[in-house]
């Protein structure tokens, strides 16, 4: 990840609205690598916009963003998955909502 001083540019946020099989609840945040945050940074917003976040399963989280382009940060009911992408989205990730 790059020295937080320099000035990057903010990532364009991609949400994809759809909901899972069953009630309509199920919803996924997905949070994709874009070598522009800090570990800092994106352990920080985890930990302000998901529920029960820990600060390793958040640091688990960003090394698998950052080596394997993408992960799952969130499973569960629509409403809260939405709250979260909106928070990560405002930091400056690029997350996808489906």
């Amino acid at each position: 990840m790059p020295d937080p001083s320099t000035p990057v540019a903010i990532p364009e946020t991609v949400e994809e609205q759809s909901t899972g099989a069953g009630d309509g609840l199920e919803a996924r945040v997905i949070v994709f690598n874009c070598n522009c945050h800090t570990y800092q940074q994106v352990i920080q917003l985890f930990c302000e916009a998901i529920p029960g976040m820990t600060s390793a399963k958040a640091f688990e989280l960003a090394w698998r963003i950052d080596h394997e382009g993408s992960a799952k940060v969130y499973e569960g009911e629509w409403k809260t998955a939405e709250g979260i992408a909106k928070h990560l989205a405002a930091g400056g990730l690029r997350v996808a909502l489906q």
